[in-house]
This record gives structure tokens, sequence and C-alpha cells, in this order.
């Protein structure tokens, strides 16, 4: 799992990732996102955030369901856990303890917060603060459900996913 600040690279890396033949799995919260610019908008994280974050879990759920199926190695950008932290970090709901049985590879990669790349746009409103604020939790939360954080370093996209492959013995 690919996950971090928001605007720290890791759609780029995830793509990087395909472009070698990997799987990727697209964020949950931009694909809600665009259904719901296309929508009534509902569940924007602007509008109501827990619903966001509801359909972020869900969705989430069903990615990881397709993925069991996948033999190599399969790359997700954010997902069950960054949206079930969001959902528990609002609502104080257990949200993180009713997904500690859907685990994933134990290394985690975190993105760390890049201000000379972040940027905004349609579907990401959250000023660089949020963000930050977003990476400083799940650092807490991925060592939590026993996972090992490495957080990648600040380097172009190639290096990037050459890091990844190497932190994960090579090829799946």
């Amino acid at each position: 799992m690919i996950s971090g600040s928001s605007s720290g690279g890791k759609s780029t890396l995830l793509m990087e990732l395909a472009r070698r033949g990997y799987a990727t799995v697209e964020e949950p919260g931009r694909r809600i996102v665009k259904q719901e610019l296309l929508g009534d908008g509902g569940a924007l994280p602007w509008v109501d955030a827990v619903a966001f974050a509801r359909r972020a879990v869900a969705l989430a759920l069903a990615d990881l369901g397709e993925a069991r199926d996948l033999s190599d190695w399969v790359f997700f950008d954010r997902g069950l856990i960054d949206a079930a932290a969001a959902l528990q970090h609002m609502t104080g709901e257990p949200a993180l303890e009713t997904v500690r049985q859907h685990r994933f590879n134990n290394t985690v990669f975190l993105a760390p917060p890049w201000p000379e790349i972040y940027v905004t746009d349609t579907e990401r409103r959250h000023d660089l603060a949020f963000a930050v604020a977003e990476y400083e939790r799940l650092l807490g939360v991925f060592p939590s459900l026993g996972y090992q954080v490495t957080v990648l370093p600040k380097v172009g996209v190639s290096k990037r996913a050459d890091f990844v492959l190497s932190k994960l013995g090579g090829p799946g």
C-alpha cells in the first residue's frame, strides 16, 4: 500500500508502477469525488466528510476483494486503512478495529508532505496544513495495526519506484 500526504506524489508513483506492469488500484477518494461531482455532491469530503469516508471504506473493501484474485503485487493508492482512519478520527467509531482482518503486505510506503509539489485541484481542495495533519495521523495508525512504515524519499518518480521495488525484494 502507498499512503501518506495528499499531493505527496503517490498517484504519480502508482502510474510508474503500472507502466512497469504492476497492478494498481486508484485512490478510492478520488473516484468518489469524480462521481459526486457528476451527481448531487452529497458525499463530497467538503460537504459531508463522514458520508465520504463511509463510501471510501465500502469502495476500498470492494477493491481489496477484487485484488485478492491477482497473483502478483497489487499497489493500492491509499485504501481501506486510510478511509477507516479518517472515519474513526471524525466520528470516534472503532472503524480501524473493523478492518483489522483485512491485511495488506506488512510494508506500507508513506509519501511525506512535499510542499514543493503540493497543489490543489477540483478534487483536492484542502490545504497543506490539512495534508500534514493527515500524514502525521497515518504515521501512528499503520504501526498500531502491525505494519512496518517506510517513508518514501523525495526523489524523481523512477527512483521512487526503484526504491519501492528494492524494499520489497525485487519483482513480485
